[in-house]
């Protein structure tokens, strides 16, 4: 009666996953310091502003660099969870490529159907190629 069942929910949710090489998140070489937490807070915060003298050149300045604060601190943690083995992120970093080469193709000018072709072609090339290394730093399989 008071023995307890191997197979319950909480001891599975705890159990470490195959092939995983650690349960704990990896942390960052700067560890104790919350850099990540304070790009965060710092990027909400020339959101905020940006969008408040969003008819400004420097309002829009501040626009931009909020969200490319905040989005540098997120990808930070995906990619040291993903290149680590603890979860896979292919679909978040394959985006940034394909983002990057739609656009320099706006940018350039390029004719449209190559700004919405070459987006996708690099997408999935680039997933395949985070899916594969993180198969092979996990060990186990390729999505999490």
């Amino acid at each position: 009666m008071g023995r307890r069942s191997r197979n319950r929910p909480a001891d599975r949710a705890t159990a470490p996953r195959p092939g995983r090489l650690t349960d704990e998140r990896p942390k960052a070489p700067w560890h104790p310091f919350p850099l990540v937490e304070l790009s965060v807070l710092v990027g909400l915060v020339l959101i905020v502003l940006g969008l408040l003298d969003l008819d400004s050149d420097r309002g829009r300045l501040m626009l931009l660099f909020g969200m490319l604060l905040a989005s540098l601190a997120g990808l930070d943690t995906v990619g040291r969870e993903h290149f680590a083995g603890f979860r896979s992120h292919s679909t978040v970093l394959a985006g940034l490529p394909a983002v990057a080469v739609a656009g320099a193709g706006f940018f350039a000018r390029a004719p449209w159907i190559l700004v919405l072709v070459v987006p996708v072609v690099t997408f999935v090339a680039a997933f395949v190629l985070f899916r594969y290394a993180f198969r092979r730093r996990s060990g186990g399989p390729s999505f999490r």
